[in-house]
């Protein structure tokens, strides 16, 4: 298993011996915070007391084929994005008919809507799975999305009754839900984990990161980890990385993520309508090393318009790298008092908070990383977080006997 950790399983309630089934249904499985939280569900929990088996909608990306390395079932709908497929939706009832899960625990907006149906097509007379909801964004810009996503949030919320749980990762998507008009039986806030041994300080790594992409080894490493997105606003935090590269001359960026490359040509040219020298900059795009480049960085930068729960800056805290975030989803207090805080889309203060952040660690040594360390490790462990996943799997299921 990739990222399975020894022992773990030995934690949670051992002394339980029955076996529960959890589907799995999520929109896509390209690297993502939520298909990065399904993968430590179905990799780390008790393999004794649970047993995943996860469905994409549509075609798997590379944690699909992390999921099948480790031994987890992986199924395809075949599904196109923005393109309804009836056949799709019966092809997971006959999946759901024939293997008879306890709990359908779903990913997504269109993945919540697609397994509630499935379930309810496949046991239409009762005595089929509990159905969780699974939601992992606390503000969502529809009108750039497709017209579907919107349709879908808006059947979501209408159907929101009918599951019998939705789960989301922090306080803040609950509430932003609730004002959608969201009305579930159960609401659960579960905030996601980290995996603190994978993530961590790692000297060696630094010295090697830095090598590879040209970097003083005595220079200011602000990094960013994210897709290339437009809730991610890459534009926003270019603007401000000029403006720290003409304060702080020893400064290098270094911007990790899918879409994140040199052929980008919207970052070029927000680089270039910045004013930020393409010398500055280093553009990783997508990486399966994310520790060993997050262990470079001197501080990471979340300049998010919407979050709920970001995994990036929670696995970069506990590399031992203190983060500047927007004040979008429970990203505040994930940080907590280890970092800073600024409003989205707001250049000045996201350049601001970066520079003194790098000036407070400069002067306070490796005291910063400790502190962020520290809060994850102490307050969001993957141990906790998985005992709650498992103890509310338990308490679906406990319903429907």
């Amino acid at each position: 298993m990739d990222d399975a950790i020894p022992g773990l399983s030995a934690t949670i309630n051992p002394g339980t011996h029955y076996l529960m089934k959890v589907l799995h249904v999520i929109t896509g499985l390209d690297v993502g915070g939520a298909e990065t939280m399904l993968h430590r569900l179905a990799t780390n929990m008790d393999p004794v007391r649970f047993l995943p088996r996860v469905v994409s909608l549509i075609e798997p990306g590379p944690m699909g084929a992390k999921l099948t390395r480790a031994g987890v079932p992986v199924d395809c709908l075949g599904m196109r994005r923005g393109v309804p497929s009836p056949m799709a939706l019966f092809r997971l009832v006959r999946i759901m008919r024939d293997w008879k899960p306890d709990v359908v625990q779903t990913w997504l907006y269109h993945a919540d809507l697609i397994g509630l149906l499935a379930a309810k097509l496949a046991f239409p007379f009762g005595g089929g799975p509990q159905v969780a909801w699974n939601i992992r964004c606390s503000y969502m810009a529809l009108e750039e999305y497709r017209r579907l996503t919107g349709v879908t949030l808006k059947a979501c919320a209408a159907l929101s009754r009918f599951p019998d749980a939705v789960l989301t990762n922090s306080a803040e998507a609950r509430r932003f839900h609730l004002q959608l008009g969201y009305a579930p039986k159960s609401f659960e806030v579960i905030p996601n984990g980290f995996d603190t041994e994978r993530f961590r300080p790692d000297p060696a790594a630094r010295g090697e990161v830095r090598d590879e992409f040209d970097i003083s080894q005595d220079a200011l490493v602000v990094g960013q980890v994210g897709r290339f997105d437009v809730m991610k606003d890459h534009r926003t935090a270019i603007h401000a990385m000029a403006s720290v590269a003409s304060r702080m001359p020893d400064a290098v960026f270094l911007l990790v993520g899918r879409g994140v490359d040199d052929a980008n040509a919207e970052i070029s040219g927000w680089m270039a309508e910045a004013g930020l020298a393409p010398d500055r900059v280093r553009l990783a795009g997508e990486r399966s090393d994310m520790p060993r480049l997050m262990a470079a960085m001197d501080v990471h930068v979340s300049s998010s318009i919407g979050e709920s729960f970001p995994n990036a800056v929670g696995e970069a805290m506990a590399c031992g790298v203190p983060c500047v975030v927007t004040d979008v989803g429970d990203s505040s207090v994930l940080v907590g008092d280890t970092g800073r805080v600024v409003l989205p889309r707001d250049e000045k203060a996201l350049a601001e908070g970066i520079c003194r952040l790098l000036k407070s660690c400069r002067e306070k040594g490796q005291e910063c990383g400790k502190n962020a360390r520290n809060r994850v490790v102490e307050s969001y462990s993957l141990t906790e977080t998985l005992k709650n996943f498992a103890e509310m799997y338990e308490k679906l299921a406990a319903k429907a006997l």
